[in-house]
């Protein structure tokens, strides 16, 4: 499919002077007289130019350009590149048009094996990412990343405030897992946490993401796609948004989520929403956090070690007896690079859910299941099976 109808190209002006030989631009294909290929590249970057989903944070249709300015200049990281930016989506003739123009463009990439970067617009742009998993005849696991909870049941159409309620809501539905990462208590009503946890559903704030964020990359790591609103990170962090809270992640945080995002094999979209540049310093030193994130999660791409054979020699397996059901719990771990997973037997065979049966867990659910507890992973899990 050519998709350079979809597109516009990258202003010279982003990339003026900018002659280093080792620097990211440099090391990609971007569309500046023509569009580069789609097909072969291992990452594609797609700005995103609609804001019209998000009346409160007016200018993030201006984001991508600015992330791409600092983006451009870092250096070029680990790896041989094969990325491509197609340059900025066009706007539809309305917010939904534009929604499904990236639903089809992160579709198109998608099956062919290609990872979108999605940078600039609004976080309602999330529904589109989740879209383009619809025809893939398999269920995916959502990671949102945000301070707030955008499951708000109100108006037509998708908007920042209520993409997740739509994403809950579509026909038909694929979504086995949505996790929700470092949203502040105090901006959430109880109601809200409530149906995430009737679906069986995570939802892990900041406080509790801060003090163990290590034991967030097994949840990391079971995403099929990321969402990540920069409404998360802190204002002394990311001032570049009309939303921005005085607490959140910082950036090194940040960070740690996308190169963690970025050694997941199975992720195969994420997005970088609610970026404005009209709410920023003078330095724009918001675009130079988002730009960084991006540069990690590149960075954790290129060190995937194609971890997917449990019956290969590069793994240990380790069978626990139970003192009651289940009667033995089986862990594995990688010798290439310890990280841990478990069996979760599911109570009917069914082929969409076949792919659930290894979970990634922690270190400290097999430390759990060996003093005779069931992990909590397990129990939700299974839940999500029955």
């Amino acid at each position: 499919m050519d998709l350079k109808i979809f597109f516009s190209p990258v202003d010279e002006a982003v990339f003026e002077g900018i002659d280093d030989p080792t620097s990211f631009f440099r090391s990609i294909s971007v569309f500046a007289e023509s569009q580069p290929a789609y097909k072969g590249a291992n990452i594609a970057l797609i700005g995103v130019v609609e804001d019209g989903g998000c009346p409160t944070n007016q200018g993030a249709a201006l984001g991508a350009d600015e992330i791409r300015k600092k983006l451009y200049r870092l250096k070029k990281g680990f790896g041989q590149y094969k990325i491509v930016d197609l340059g900025n989506l066009r706007k539809g003739i309305d917010l939904l048009e534009s929604q499904m123009r990236l639903k089809e463009v992160c579709a198109v990439l998608i099956a062919h094996e290609v990872l979108p970067i999605i940078i600039g617009g609004t976080h309602d742009h999330t529904y589109a990412q989740y879209l383009a998993y619809e025809h893939l005849d398999k269920l995916v696991s959502l990671l949102n990343v945000d301070a707030f909870l955008d499951i708000e049941n109100a108006g037509q159409g998708v908007h920042a405030s209520n993409h997740l309620h739509k994403i809950l809501l579509h026909e038909p539905n694929f979504l086995f897992s949505l996790n929700q990462l470092a949203h502040q208590s105090y901006l959430i009503d109880n109601e809200t946490l409530a149906v995430l946890e009737k679906l069986y559903f995570d939802a892990h704030r900041l406080g509790h993401l801060r003090q163990h964020l290590p034991d967030m990359e097994p949840i990391i790591r079971d995403a099929d796609l990321m969402s990540f609103d920069i409404t998360a990170i802190k204002s002394s962090d990311a001032p570049g948004n009309r939303n921005a809270q005085p607490f959140g992640l910082t950036g090194e945080e940040a960070c740690q989520i996308c190169w963690y995002a970025g050694l997941n094999e199975k992720m195969s979209s994420v997005g970088f929403y609610e970026y404005n540049p009209e709410a920023d310093d003078t330095n724009k030193k918001t675009a130079s956090v988002v730009a960084t994130m991006i540069w990690y999660f590149v960075e954790g791409f290129y060190h995937r070690k194609d971890e997917h054979n449990f019956r290969s020699n590069d793994y240990l397996r380790f069978v626990v007896s139970m003192p009651s059901e289940p009667e033995n719990m089986v862990f594995y771990k990688s010798k290439l690079s310890e990280k841990w997973w478990m069996e979760v037997p599911y109570p009917h065979a069914k082929f969409l859910y076949e792919r659930n049966l290894i979970v990634p867990c922690s270190y400290s659910d097999y430390q759990l299941a060996a003093n005779g507890e069931i992990p909590e992973r397990w129990i939700t899990t299974q839940a999500k099976l029955i």
